[in-house]
């Protein structure tokens, strides 16, 4: 029998909640209401008292799921969800736990977790006192190995080779070691370490190990398929006695491997639980049927996934417009004046969202919106918590509450100015090595002595001074308060207000908000752990705003109105991706692509350009081959040319031709091509038609009949990437292995018989 509560729930979804014991797959598609089948479920869980609150272990990657979720199950329980420690995002709980178990690997509880900026900075200092080139081996590409490492559950003692020659000729297991071994001596770990050092913990010490297993009677985990390796081991210890584990995800929509995330895991439920209940969540409550179908369709071509086919009771709406245009100037107007109709008809801006592949696409955006007087928001630009002075107050808390912590002392010893230099951090260092304690303990030390010079060593031991009271006030009065006689005792407000420049009373603005944002917080201790896990800034802004943001970015939102431009070979896919990872790549590239379509709810607008300036130089194009495999039937087809020139104008005179200035490495071949042979070669595109008939091509085939004279394995020559052999054909496209290129897929206009 169905409790009245969840009879609102489609079949599947009760199915779902209701199937507590053992393990379960939830295989949620886009927008099929996985979010409600998991909190009813932790509602269920509750209201039936399987169990206590606090013996339920759910884990969200983000924190905004995590208060969603428990905002959602409070509602369904008759109240606030109190006494439920164990929801939260991965590194919160790998953060809570650590904190108790601290010192089985050899930390303090009260350690501290560093940022990106502090970890750069701990590890330039370490690739210097090795002796390592770090203009050939930077901080950044070690920090990136290292993270790679934790992601995937390996300690330096587990490197093999080729991880030990990934950096510097073979010290990358050294530079890792040490670089554990001064975290551990400042007392502090960066966010890998918060589930490997716990996953740790639990291979090594079987009684706590036993202790979580007990404590947890359920495991929930949402976005199951963005786990990395070591979430993965982390979660398969903690449910391996009881295995009441279920995991929601959908493996057409992990697009997060370069961030470690693997989708073998959710691929592999089943056999790592043997006999898990697999439910799958099918009727979406988001898209039209048009979209849905172009999107099912598309992501068909992918051979790596469990299978399932959305359906929807909505409308069925508009098919999905494909837009081919001259450039991506062009794109941007046309996408600019498609928003103001919409805006004309009633639309607001806030349901409006343009999803780009890459960063660099957002300039044309940009400025063509600035032009209009169109309101837009990047979203993933410059976050509150990294602003210059937001940083160094947060250095001067942390330092109030973990003395030990160098990267932050260093940060603030001399800001504002005090006139302690370079040198005089240099022999706080030496003191600091020679009698191997922290740097502000060091400092003190020096400030009672003949090695620096007296005005030094007043003012060092008049900044000491200030840290003994700030830290006996942290007890006796809240953060936000703390901050602010921090920021005036410490000289910041005065160096603020001396500034004359424009940036000035911005800066102190921020410090304004930031004291704003502590005042929810009961102990420093609370706040800081906050800014560590969240780094975000929740500032609101009421106008209404199109969101220009990147497609990785957009997972889990959606909008009525979606644009997705770009869609061209080499752009997206990106070819980056496609060089590093091969088919597995391609395939993750095509779920992006269909997260990116089933983020509207009822248009979906692709576009791509013939021509694109990346990274300062105009490259030609060729339709993206998602755009090849959209189904027919649920698509409608447009090409348009009305920047400058039409391209359809075949009278050109050479010095007219906008792509006279390609370099012509081989004139005695190019010569022979006639004049339309360079417009040909920037676009692919057909020059004699101006509109493609929607009954007679395909979304993609723009390009001009396939020739006849080049067959597979005949060796041609094309411009940009010079000689290869044709290894493939379709229709119009040749698939050609360059000698120094690589694979490429081009239109058989670009390149002559070699």
């Amino acid at each position: 029998m169905v409790p009245e509560w969840l009879q609102r729930l489609n079949a599947p979804q009760q199915q779902a909640v209701m199937t507590t014991e053992g393990p379960v797959l939830m295989l949620a598609g886009a927008g099929t209401g996985k979010t409600a089948a998991l909190t009813h479920r932790l509602a269920h869980i509750v209201r039936e008292r399987l169990a206590w609150p606090s013996e339920i272990l759910c884990v969200t990657f983000t924190n905004k799921a995590a208060r969603e979720m428990r905002e959602r199950v409070g509602k369904l329980t008759g109240g606030a969800l109190e006494g439920m420690p164990w929801l939260g995002t991965f590194h919160s709980i790998g953060a809570k736990m650590l904190r108790r178990h601290a010192e089985l690997v050899g930390l303090q509880s009260n350690y501290t977790i560093i940022d990106t900026d502090d970890q750069l900075r701990l590890l330039k200092a370490l690739i210097q006192d090795n002796d390592i080139d770090d203009k050939r081996w930077p901080a950044r590409q070690l920090a990136g190995l290292i993270d790679r490492w934790k992601n995937r559950g390996l300690n330096p003692a587990d490197l093999d080779a080729v991880e030990n020659e990934s950096y510097a000729n073979g010290r990358g297991q050294e530079m890792y070691r040490l670089y554990q071994e001064r975290l551990k001596a400042l007392n502090a770990c960066d966010f890998g370490d918060l589930l490997l050092h716990m996953l740790n913990v639990l291979k090594q010490h079987r009684d706590v190990l036993e202790s979580y297993q007990k404590r947890f009677k359920y495991i929930l985990v949402d976005e199951y398929q963005d786990t990395n390796a070591v979430q993965y081991l982390w979660l398969r210890l903690l449910a391996q006695e009881r295995k009441n584990i279920c995991v929601v995800g959908d493996d057409d929509q992990s697009i997060y491997s370069w961030r470690g995330a693997e989708v073998a895991n959710i691929l592999r439920f089943e056999k790592d639980f043997p006999g898990a209940k697999t439910v799958k969540l099918e009727q979406n409550y988001r898209s039209t049927p048009q979209i849905l179908a172009a999107a099912s369709g598309l992501i068909a071509a992918n051979s790596h996934r469990l299978g399932k086919t959305l359906w929807t009771d909505l409308p069925t709406g508009e098919k999905v417009r494909v837009i081919g245009v001259w450039d991506a100037p062009e794109e941007a107007r046309r996408v600019g004046e498609e928003i103001e109709r919409l805006e004309r008809e009633g639309a607001s801006l806030e349901q409006v969202a343009i999803l780009v592949r890459a960063q660099y696409q957002t300039r044309e955006f940009e400025d063509r919106f600035i032009q209009i007087g169109l309101a837009y928001r990047i979203v993933g630009g410059f976050r509150f918590y990294e602003r210059a002075e937001i940083r160094d107050a947060l250095a001067y808390l942390r330092v109030i509450a973990q003395p030990a912590d160098d990267l932050a002392f260093e940060r603030i010893y001399n800001q504002p100015k005090r006139g302690l230099g370079a040198k005089t951090l240099e022999k706080m260092h030496q003191h600091a090595r020679r009698t191997q304690q922290p740097l502000a303990a060091a400092a003190l030390e020096l400030a009672d002595s003949d090695e620096l010079p007296a005005r030094a060593r007043g003012t060092i031991a008049e900044l000491m001074r200030h840290f003994l009271r700030w830290r006996g006030m942290a007890e006796a009065m809240t953060p936000s308060e703390l901050l602010r006689n921090v920021l005036e005792e410490s000289g910041y407000d005065a160096m603020l207000k001396a500034d004359r420049s424009s940036e000035s009373a911005g800066r102190a603005e921020n410090l304004v908000e930031l004291q704003r944002a502590m005042e929810e917080y009961p102990t420093l201790g609370d706040f800081l752990e906050h800014v560590a896990l969240v780094m975000e800034n929740d500032a609101r802004d009421d106008e209404e705003k199109v969101t220009i943001m990147t497609m990785h970015a957009a997972k889990g939102l959606e909008f009525d109105h979606v644009f997705l431009p770009g869609w061209e070979e080499n752009v997206f896919p990106s070819q980056r991706a496609l060089d590093e990872g091969g088919l597995a790549s391609l395939e993750e590239e095509r779920r992006l692509a269909y997260v990116a379509i089933t983020r509207a709810r009822r248009r979906c607008t692709i576009m791509h350009a013939a021509n694109r300036r990346i990274f300062g130089t105009w490259q030609s194009s060729i339709p993206s081959r998602f755009v090849d495999e959209l189904p027919a039937d649920h698509i409608e087809s447009e090409t348009t040319m009305t920047g400058g020139r039409s391209l359809w104008q075949a009278n050109w005179s050479e010095s007219e031709d906008p792509f006279a200035h390609v370099s012509q490495s081989r004139p005695d071949r190019s010569s022979a091509r006639g004049p339309g042979w360079q417009r040909a070669l920037a676009t692919g595109y057909d020059t004699k038609q101006a509109r493609i008939p929607e009954n007679k091509r395909s979304a993609a085939s723009f390009a001009a009949k396939p020739r006849t004279d080049v067959e597979i394995g005949a060796r041609v020559f094309h411009e940009k990437f010079g000689y290869g052999e044709v290894m493939g054909q379709e229709g119009n496209k040749l698939e050609i292995e360059f000698d120094k290129a690589g694979t490429k897929r081009v239109i058989d206009s670009f390149v002559t018989l070699a």
